[in-house]
């Protein structure tokens, strides 16, 4: 069968990504699960868009068990528990969203459900994104202050006397 000049080349390196782009997506949850809850309610208020969500899973807290690595690669070992919340809602249009925090805050795993639901809509994502843009501005300047108060406390070993002089 020859080949359909309208169509494109088969390689994936080509195409666009989808509208479920995991790395997108999995970004967007690490940001709602860094913002406080009062980031998520501006969010929210923002887009204007939270009525109507109905749960699927309502809010839920329990435990789960953290696993550790002796130098993140040794034989892995049961660390601990560590309480945990899942929320689970669907939007009006069928759109569903998920969201597991660390601690017992429902409304927060709540509010970052129904953020996610909103960017699983094509056209709401680049406007969920823009809501949690503060978010990630603030992560980024908690960081670079981070950064800079650690490289206060740094010691290069290689440039201190010796003693041998």
């Amino acid at each position: 069968m020859p080949a359909d000049p309208a169509m494109p080349h088969p390689n994936p390196a080509d195409r666009q990504p989808e509208a479920s782009d995991p790395v997108a997506r999995r970004a967007v949850m690490a940001l709602c699960g860094q913002a406080r809850p009062e980031e998520l309610h501006r969010a929210l208020a923002q887009l204007g868009a939270a009525e109507g969500a109905e749960d699927l899973r309502p809010p839920e807290t329990g435990l789960v068990m953290t696993r550790g690595r002796i130098g993140g690669d040794g034989r892995p070992f049961n660390l601990g528990e560590a309480t945990v919340t899942r929320a689970a809602v669907r939007l009006p249009g069928g759109a569903t969203g998920f969201a597991y925090h660390l601690g017992r805050d429902r409304a927060k795993a709540r509010l970052a459900a129904t953020l996610d639901a909103l960017w699983q809509v094509p056209e709401r994502r680049a406007a969920v994104e823009a809501a949690l843009a503060p978010v990630a501005s603030r992560r980024a300047e908690e960081r670079t202050a981070q950064a800079r108060r650690i490289a206060a406390t740094r010691v290069n070993f290689f440039t201190m006397a010796r003693g041998e002089d």
